[in-house]
């Protein structure tokens, strides 16, 4: 998992979700199999946000360590890396990191991931934005929309999932720009967004990106009526860019207003609450932290269901999970994602995250257009 570079923030989110589930579970008498106990424990490497160093570390770990299960790393990019790794030697990996819809058309055996697919992240945002101009008398088709992705496989698949969705309602996107390698400067974007003057834009460039996104439309007022990014939270851009954030929406896979909830942690609001009380410094908890500890979930589960270590039997339990917790319902595909659980998508509403869609899990009404 990403401890360094650019992916190390969200990585160290996953690290503290992940560590707060084995916690919980080896103190509520650890996993069950065979009427004995046994306790968990994770073996950490630093891959360095380098999908080369991931699946390097992936053989060390199964090659050396005699290691037999996987939690995933952070990234699609890197879950790419180390998947063919895992497959090659029919170890089973529950990852909750990967997004990427390719992870999962590769035919993989071996792989089963806790959250919704990548594609479907800022895909709600076109559909509000087409409901919007409705109310307005407005056609859908004429929301013009700028658009700016990393160039990973996340990101691209993000995209993906937009340009369907805009051809569904006959939208034209009028900026469609690859955010530069190191993520660390958006104004060549910007500036055309402040001459073209778009109805919607959308950003996604994990953490990195989006604090960036944040810092930029702050320091150049850029006003457009919406604007979606993905990585609010993790970017921490409430806390870091104030009042200049109001009105962003933010696709979320989880959210502690949700009225999910499961044995070993409760509702979603008891999870966070647990959570803050462990780690200090959030305000708002990322999900990376949830569907982290969801996965950590799915393990004991399947054990407990193989009633065995075989790694043929336990991806056999794997392939049957039917779950409710605190972070939704986990059901796997046959291509191992996970089609129990929905996004949705949350604005930025004076300084606090507040779900706006779909309506059947709003708890507060869209603000549009941003102030």
């Amino acid at each position: 998992i990403s401890f360094t570079g650019k992916y190390s923030t969200n990585g160290i989110h996953a690290k503290r979700g992940y560590n707060l589930a084995v916690k919980r579970i080896n103190e509520t008498g650890g996993v069950k199999v065979g009427g004995k106990a046994y306790k968990l424990k994770i073996i950490y490497y630093d891959d360095e946000s380098t999908p080369l160093r991931t699946a390097q570390l992936a053989e060390r770990l199964i090659k050396q360590d005699g290691i037999k299960f996987f939690l995933g790393p952070y990234s699609s990019a890197t879950t790419k890396a180390i998947a063919p790794v895992t497959e090659k030697y029919k170890i089973p990996m529950v990852e909750a990191e990967g997004a990427s819809r390719s992870l999962f058309t590769q035919g993989y055996k071996y792989i089963f991931a806790v959250l919704s697919t990548s594609e479907q992240y800022l895909a709600s945002t076109i559909g509000l934005a087409a409901e919007i101009a409705k109310k307005n008398g407005k056609k859908p088709s004429s929301v013009r929309v700028a658009m700016a992705f990393e160039n990973d496989p996340f990101s691209l698949d993000v995209r993906a999932g937009v340009m369907d969705d805009l051809k569904k309602y006959g939208m034209k996107a009028v900026i469609d720009d690859k955010l530069p390698r190191d993520l660390s400067d958006m104004a060549a974007t910007l500036t055309k967004v402040k001459a073209l003057k778009p109805d919607l834009l959308l950003i996604s460039g994990h953490s990195k990106g989006a604090a960036t996104a944040a810092r930029q439309i702050k320091e150049m007022k850029i006003k457009v009526p919406m604007i979606a990014m993905t990585h609010c939270e993790s970017a921490k851009v409430i806390k870091n860019f104030g009042a200049s954030t109001n009105g962003f929406l933010c696709p979320t896979q989880w959210a502690e207003t949700l009225s999910y909830s499961g044995k070993l942690f409760g509702s979603a609001a008891d999870w966070n609450k647990l959570f803050k009380a462990t780690y200090d410094g959030y305000k708002n908890v990322p999900y990376q932290s949830a569907q982290a500890s969801a996965a950590v979930m799915v393990w004991k589960d399947a054990f407990e269901r193989a009633q065995s270590f075989d790694t043929e039997k336990v991806r056999q339990a794997l392939s049957e999970t039917n779950m409710k917790t605190f972070y939704g319902d986990i059901k796997f595909s046959k291509a191992g994602n996970n089609i129990a659980k929905p996004m949705v998508l949350r604005q930025i509403q004076n300084g606090k995250l507040n779900v706006v869609a779909p309506l059947k899990w709003a708890s507060h009404p869209v603000e549009w257009p941003r102030k």
